[in-house]
């Protein structure tokens, strides 16, 4: 292929801004046409990513609007906020497959439009007289805005060299998962301006918003007619253990962000009596911080090393948790809130630190296959389709903890009135994960077994 040919401008040629020739690691290319079309295509994903974010954790704010008219217990309001979480973790599979499927473009397109959905229905059925049924019916089509993320990871993924990925990928999550914070702060303005009577505004000011970023997706956004979806690695990545491993870690910092995030107005309700303005008025502040310090979980992780921050982030979450347990003993709503901030932080810098780790595992396991005598572009890119594949399955199952949470608080209040069982229970499951990543990953062990190959050396993650 000559140099003109390399360098020449991606235009699409089918119908519908398809992408034929892309090299984003061809230097020329991407100083000349490469770079400009990314940065478009990473703004309009960041776009239409942080409103699925907001419409999948809406229902964290419709939940404050629900007063007695409603007839609905604390435990009932906890279910409902834990339907879109279990419905966004499991979609989140073939949302990852999607673009590849449809293309990146298309996908970002239907991907929106799918948002009306559990819009315009919450906005039919969001009043007093509704059957507890029906609500739970329609939280779990909120789970429509969990999947975004996982399609929108993998098509911006596409688009960058890998020198680039990091940056573009932690805008992209990090814009996204500000979609949370926003949602909550609009949902604080219309309670206090209008009143807990009209959830309904908050519903309708996003159906302009979701039919702005389709239009934006499918007038400036791209399809890349080269990006296929691998099964293969899929498969092969199901049974790699460190699979498990991540995904079980990613529950105790993704699952954790966004199962608090649904929670913490609840609790605030519940535990500490605050009215719905009142616990509006501030739960949005842990999501807001821990969307904004994802990044640096991940710089951290760059000078450190993944697996150190991610243990002592662990320790630093269950510290948090203990401080939150004394503070439900002792009915100190400043030292609540002071332990759950941090737990909001800690899980953001967690979401950072965990993601890096699994690259950097599969990176040094290409270094071991090379060692061993593996060819080392067939090793490095093993490597990239097993990360990539890791990376979708536990973005998945890490969503789930945003179920767990919510259901570990339900039935604590349930037995209870507290939340407190449920916070000791979150307090073993992070000194689990402080055992866990300690033992896969910083405990010292030999780089070479007796048999004289060469081994995982894990400390290096």
């Amino acid at each position: 292929m000559s140099t003109s040919e390399m360098t020449a401008p991606a235009m699409p040629a089918r119908r519908g801004r398809w992408i034929d020739h892309w090299e984003p690691e061809d230097p020329g290319f991407w100083e000349k046409t490469g770079k400009r079309v990314a940065n478009r295509n990473l703004c309009f994903s960041i776009f239409s990513e942080h409103i699925g974010f907001s419409m999948w954790t809406v229902w964290s704010v419709l939940v404050l609007f629900m007063g007695k008219a409603y007839a609905i217990d604390p435990a009932g309001k906890f279910f409902l906020v834990s339907l879109p979480a279990l419905v966004g973790g499991l979609i989140r599979i073939p949302y990852t497959m999607a673009p590849a499927r449809f293309g990146g473009r298309n996908w970002t397109i239907v991907s929106v439009l799918l948002l009306l959905v559990p819009t315009i229905v919450a906005i039919a059925v969001m009043h007093p007289g509704t059957s507890f049924t029906t609500f739970v019916i329609v939280a779990a089509l909120g789970g429509l805005g969990g999947g975004n993320f996982a399609s929108s990871m993998v098509n911006i993924n596409a688009f960058y060299p890998e020198g680039k990925k990091g940056w573009a990928l932690g805008l992209n999550a990090g814009g996204g998962n500000v979609g949370v914070p926003v949602v909550q702060l609009l949902g604080l303005v219309v309670i206090a301006t209008a009143g807990i009577a009209y959830p309904r505004l908050v519903l309708a000011i996003y159906i302009p918003l979701i039919l702005l970023a389709a239009v934006c997706a499918a007038r400036y956004m791209d399809n890349i007619s080269s990006v296929r979806n691998d099964t293969g690695a899929l498969r092969e990545a199901v049974r790699e253990t460190q699979t498990w491993v991540m995904s079980f870690l990613y529950i105790g910092t993704f699952g954790s962000f966004i199962g608090y995030s649904f929670a913490f107005g609840l609790v605030l309700q519940t535990q500490f009596h605050r009215t719905p303005l009142q616990a509006a008025s501030v739960v949005f502040i842990g999501p807001l911080i821990g969307s904004l310090i994802r990044p640096v979980g991940g710089w951290m992780a760059d000078r450190f090393g993944g697996a150190k921050v991610t243990l002592w982030n662990f320790v630093g979450m269950a510290l948090a948790t203990g401080v939150v347990i004394m503070a439900s003993n002792e009915e100190s709503l400043p030292l609540f809130m002071a332990g759950f901030i941090a737990l909001f932080v800690l899980s953001g810098i967690g979401n950072g630190s965990t993601y890096k780790m699994i690259p950097s595992i599969f990176n040094v396991k290409a270094r071991v296959a090379i060692a061993s005598g593996e060819p080392a572009q067939s090793a490095l890119m093993r490597a990239r389709r097993l990360s990539g594949a890791v990376i979708g399955i536990a973005g998945s199952i890490g969503a789930m903890g945003g179920l767990l949470i919510n259901l570990a608080f339900r039935q604590s209040f349930l037995t209870t009135k507290s939340g407190v069982p449920a916070c000791w229970a979150f307090l073993a499951f992070y000194g689990a994960c402080v055992v866990v990543t300690y033992a896969v990953f910083l405990r010292r062990a030999p780089v070479v077994a007796t048999s004289g190959q060469p081994q995982v050396a894990y400390a290096q993650v």
